[in-house]
């Protein structure tokens, strides 16, 4: 019941903190100039460590994943489409609308949880590829970075060092916050609640996924 009480919280701010670089960051990413590895690897580790979309949607990947072998699967099929869209956008300048990029980040969210249900089964017959839907997914969450990362006008000048340390920060923040999910989720699953409440904690992060994609949503047809 505890972890349903914490998704219940991240769905009361996961609007509010996706993807979002706090101002002090955003200040600071705007005004150096030159390589500044170890800053940015930091600031990847602080967005990823409390960016609750990509939090939620870590915790909808492993909640029935028992096996060591399987986590590291999933989690690296998540990074490598992450880090290669974040990449891509920032050297590139392809930039995707920030409303749309955080709605369909947000319907990832609702797609694990309805799939962690077996709602594709019971409606449709089917069970849609979850390593293509892992991968897929990443590529969205990476795009959605990239372009937050260049509304903030970083100076080419030492960019790839600086990006490839954001990246590395991100990977770093990545495992952290797997490592904490896993540490609860092995306590939650040693108890007999873990199958009686699993229903219930997978509709909680559905419905923060869908609070995600109205705010924004709301914000593209209003902005």
């Amino acid at each position: 019941m505890a972890a349903c009480s914490v998704l219940l919280y991240l769905l009361l701010t996961a609007t509010a903190h996706a993807h979002g670089i706090a101002e002090g960051d955003k200040g600071y990413i705007s005004e150096i100039t030159g390589v500044h590895f170890i800053a940015f690897m930091y600031l990847g580790a602080k967005h990823m460590f409390t960016g609750y979309d990509h939090i939620l949607f870590l915790f909808g990947v492993i909640f029935f994943l028992y096996k060591i072998k399987d986590i590291g699967l999933y989690v690296s099929l998540f990074a490598i489409g992450h880090s290669s869209t974040m990449l891509l956008g920032v050297f590139t300048g392809v930039t995707i609308n920030g409303y749309l990029i955080d709605a369909i980040i947000g319907l990832s969210v609702v797609y694990k949880a309805l799939d962690n249900v077996g709602a594709f089964q019971r409606w449709f017959g089917v069970q849609p590829n979850t390593k293509v839907a892992t991968l897929v997914f990443g590529l969205f969450h990476g795009f959605g970075l990239a372009t937050k990362i260049q509304e903030y006008e970083i100076s080419p000048d030492g960019l790839f060092a600086n990006m490839i340390g954001f990246n590395v920060g991100v990977e770093i923040g990545q495992l952290l916050a797997l490592a904490t999910i896993l540490i609860g989720m092995g306590y939650w699953r040693r108890t007999a609640s873990f199958f009686r409440h699993a229903y219930t904690a997978n509709i909680a992060m559905m419905s923060a996924g869908f609070m995600l994609v109205g705010y924004q949503l709301t914000g593209y047809f209003t902005a």
